[in-house]
């Protein structure tokens, strides 16, 4: 943990010194391949991977292959789509989807108003990630540090680097965290077989004779649990969609050196869900060593075998691996909420515009406060809106990804559809309606949105109704944007100038007068009729 910090605070060296907003939540829009690659990588693999995917491997088994396929089509659309962000970004000075979203449909209070709903569905991640390095930290060490003090340390980690170094640190701690995650977990998928097995091969027989359920959809228990064959090529879908503008995937995107950087991670980054593949076998595996496990326990089936086999310092390197995994995620979310709030809320207020930054970090600490606080005193708040967090956040597909392809896009569409679809969302998620006839419920919640948004911007671009929009992305001239605006400067709603749009020239760029004497006034030929 001391080394974490450590690395996050030694990022600030390489910061440009009275760098703006654009220098802390997007790195200056500098990283190079190789931290892009470890950013995004490590944003994919968190506590989850360590946690959930052995749960789910434990509990379901093939159900939980919907996270490698959903992360890989992820980084296939975003080799389309990260360019594309970029350029936009890049161009008029952007730094969040927030910021994005104000932009493009010249609404300063529409980017205010992504940002407040894209927070209650990120906060949940917040908590996720603070519990799953409680228990990780209170397991690694026998129960000797407690559960509270865990998530006090997983904060205090967290809000140190973050709000001094921003996303450069944490693209530096990650370097750290996916070096022990590449060793620790390609240790234990060798060790764990060997030590418990007569190796793979042995287990991969007893799974197919004894646990052959398991190995096809819908799973175990696939009778009630409805993950299926719908559900997981529904969810494939969706969560690819969503992921491409996902606030923390979208920090990655614009801290990006340049567009070809991010098509250069979007054919490597699959490369590192591979490593999904071992919590989910290892979750298998302790099917055998420790059955019976139930609930919230079924989380804990990686960790079980860990500290079964191993001495207890190699425990702690598992560990550290894992906290890190938590660590890393939760610093990105923690950074995009304040980014959002400092550019797209607060700096609406006259007064509050030129401290952006500094009211970007006091938010950071706010944010990561009120979910350790809600972690304590209001845990079940937080887990049912984690329920609807990624299917919330989908619906913010046909706004953003859509708007910025198809000129004919309108505000009231974009509203429309964004409203429709986040009530269907929570309506089916919390009468207990997800999946709903074997498909994902935000799928269908999606599908609603784009029926509303697509006539209603259709209807009102023919009437006449403001659209309220900028002029379509040209993916071409997106890749290397010219003369861009100043990373700490966005143009205003009121004054963007889109793709293929001239701009007007300003009092202070137009030639002087002539002072010598006057011109002979020449009067300009009358336009022909007919």
């Amino acid at each position: 943990m001391v080394l974490t910090v450590a690395l996050g605070l030694l990022a600030v060296r390489r910061q440009e010194r009275g760098g703006g907003l654009a220098e802390w939540s997007v790195g200056g829009r500098s990283l190079g391949p190789v931290f892009i690659w470890v950013l995004m990588a490590g944003e994919g693999y968190t506590s989850f991977s360590y946690l959930g995917a052995a749960g789910w491997g434990y509990n379901y088994g093939a159900p939980v292959l919907y996270v490698v396929a959903y992360m890989s089509c992820g980084y296939a659309l975003g080799y389309l789509v990260g360019p594309m962000l970029w350029g936009y970004a890049r161009r008029h000075g952007l730094v969040s989807i927030s910021d994005i979203a104000a932009h493009r449909y010249r609404r300063p209070w529409l980017g205010a108003l992504v940002a407040v709903l894209a927070t209650v569905f990120l906060l949940p991640y917040i908590q996720l990630q603070i519990t799953g390095m409680g228990v990780v930290v209170s397991t690694i060490s026998y129960g000797d540090i407690g559960l509270d003090l865990a998530y006090i340390l997983a904060f205090a980690v967290t809000t140190a680097f973050v709000v001094v170094s921003g996303l450069r640190g944490s693209a530096w701690v990650s370097v750290l965290k996916d070096a022990l995650v590449i060793c620790t977990l390609g240790f234990l998928a060798v060790y764990i077989p060997l030590h418990y097995f007569d190796g793979l091969g042995d287990f991969a027989h007893r799974v197919v004779t004894d646990k052959a359920e398991w190995l096809s959809l819908p799973g175990h228990s696939g009778a009630t649990s409805g993950y299926g064959v719908g559900w997981f090529a529904s969810t494939t879908v969706l969560n690819s969609l969503t992921v491409v503008i996902f606030p923390t995937t979208v920090a990655g995107y614009l801290g990006a050196r340049d567009a070809g950087t991010l098509r250069r991670n979007a054919v490597w980054l699959p490369a590192y869900n591979v490593l999904l593949f071992i919590p989910m076998l290892l979750g298998m595996a302790a099917l055998f060593v420790v059955p019976g496990l139930v609930g919230a326990e079924s989380n804990l089936a990686l960790f079980k075998l860990v500290i079964d086999a191993l001495p207890e310092w190699a425990v702690g390197v598992v560990g550290v691996a894992a906290a890190l995994s938590s660590i890393v995620p939760m610093a990105v979310f923690m950074l995009v909420i304040g980014t959002m709030w400092g550019r797209s809320v607060l700096s609406l207020v006259p007064k509050l515009k030129r401290r952006e930054k500094g009211i970007s970090q006091l938010v950071v600490v706010v944010a990561g406060a009120l979910a350790l606080v809600l972690t304590y005193t209001a845990p079940n708040t937080l887990v049912r809106l984690s329920l609807i967090s990624y299917e919330g956040m989908a619906q913010f597909v046909p706004l953003l990804l859509l708007g910025l392809v198809w000129r004919r896009m309108t505000l009231y569409g974009a509203l429309g559809g964004l409203t429709v679809g986040v009530g269907i969302v929570c309506a089916l998620v919390f009468t207990g309606h997800d999946p709903l006839w074997g498909v994902n419920a935000g799928l269908l919640a999606l599908a609603a949105n784009l029926a509303v948004a697509i006539p209603v911007s259709l209807y009102g671009s023919r009437s006449g109704a403001p659209a309220g929009s900028a002029e379509p992305v040209d993916l071409a001239e997106l890749d290397e944007p010219d003369q861009p605006v100043g990373p700490d400067q966005p143009v205003g709603p009121d004054q963007s100038v889109g793709p293929g749009e001239a701009a007007e020239p300003t009092r202070s760029t137009r030639s002087p007068e002539p002072t010598g004497p006057a011109a002979p006034k020449v009067s300009a030929p009358a336009p022909r009729r007919g």
